[in-house]
This record gives C-alpha cells, structure tokens and sequence, in this order.
C-alpha cells in the first residue's frame, strides 16, 4: 500500500445516507480522523449543502429518498469539483460502471468495514490535492489521440472526450510509462493508491471504459495476459 504524509486538519466531509445509524458510524470514524463532518438525510439535502459550503469529500448512498445517490452526484458536480465516494447494498458492475461514468472516485458495497472506508477517504482526498498542486504542461499526441496536461483534457481525432477523474488519471498513468508492462497491483497502487482487497474488477472496469472512450485508439491500451496492461502505439 502507498503511505502518504497527510493531514485531515480542516478537511470537511458530507455523508449523505437515509440511514441515521450509517452516518452516525461514518460520523464518529471521521471525527476519530480529525474531519470536520457534515450530515444530509437525502439526496436532495445533499445537492442543497455543496450548492451553499465546500467540501473536500461528499459520500453518498446510492438508495436514497427525494434524489438518488446518482442524480445528486450529477447536481453536485456541476457545481463544485469535489471527489465523491458511493456507498451501495448492490455490487452489482453495472452500477460501479454508471458511478465510474457520471465522475465518482470509489465505490464501496455495504457492509463495510469503517477504518477501511476511512482509509480509502484519506487517499482520496490526498491524492486530489496533490493533483491540484502538481503543476502540468504540455501535451502528448499519439496519432488522432491527444493529452493535455494542463487542462485535464482528452481529445480523439480533434474531439474532447470526457473522462471520469480516475478513468484520466488512469490513462495519464499509462501514457507517462508507455511501452512498459505494469502489473494489476501496479496500477491500483499508483493510480488508486491502495489495494482494492480482491476486487481487481475495478481495474477491468475502467479499462473498458478507457477503452471505449478512445476509440478509433483503443488498441494503443494492450492486455498482457496473466500481467496486467501496457500503453503502447
């Protein structure tokens, strides 16, 4: 597992879930870590509270009253860039793909365990302010495909692509060590920044979405059987 020097000193936290026993559980793990903790009892309450305060990391269940955890995702998106972690009873792939799809950063399955999910919010939120103090430049083309550092930005053949966050900083991942074989741990540990404790799918999935996204380009992202993947043109 990457170790990180991190402080969780003035980072704010919304939990958003209809159940009063989860958020009070995530409540008193994130407090425990030094986070400033926000509740919302529903989707709705959720959109209203990052509509009016910024947060560092907003959960959010996927079964909610008034608003769903996906359509509240969309709302809160639109208006602050914040990463969001779902929570779900359902394991299901197609729901991890549509969150991977609409921007989510991490999906976990009830019941969890909490020092695991406080873990994964500590990396999270660590990992996107280094993103953000990292400076960037430049760009990479690869035929029709093109990155752009400074602005996040994926272009094929001369159209932007949106890409979620991790299915970016996958492919940015991949690009900046073209032509090298990475492992699945590799890639989990470098892009995640932790192990994903037996559910490598998550990896699988957003493979396929990368691969979708870029694809006349597809081919550039290449499977090395029983390894892992390698970027290479």
């Amino acid at each position: 597992m990457e170790t990180t020097e991190y402080s969780s000193a003035g980072k704010r936290i919304l939990i958003a879930d209809d159940e009063a026993k989860i958020r009070t559980l995530i409540r008193k793990y994130g407090e425990f870590e030094g986070y400033e903790v926000t509740e919302a009892a529903d989707g709705m309450e959720a959109v209203e509270l990052c509509r009016n305060s910024h947060f560092d990391l907003v959960i959010l269940d996927i079964m909610m009253p008034e608003l769903d955890g996906f359509s509240a995702c969309r709302e809160i998106l639109k208006h602050q860039s914040v990463p969001v972690l779902m929570l779900s009873a359902r394991g299901e792939e197609y729901d991890k793909i549509h969150g991977f799809e609409i921007g989510i950063d991490d999906y976990v399955v009830k019941p969890f365990s909490p020092k695991e999910l406080m873990m994964r919010v500590n990396v999270i939120i660590s990992r996107h302010l280094k993103a953000a103090e990292t400076p960037h430049s430049a760009a990479d083309s690869f035929g029709g495909l093109t990155i752009d550092y400074g602005a996040h930005l994926v272009y094929v053949d001369g159209k932007r692509v949106e890409l979620s966050p991790k299915v970016y900083d996958l492919l940015v991942y991949l690009v900046k060590n073209k032509g090298m074989a990475l492992t699945r741990e590799q890639l989990l540990n470098k892009v995640w920044g932790y192990d994903f404790y037996g559910d490598d799918r998550t990896l699988d999935t957003h493979i396929k979405l990368l691969r979708l996204n870029l694809g006349p380009y597809r081919d550039y992202i290449v499977t090395i059987r029983g390894v892992g993947y390698r970027f290479e043109v």
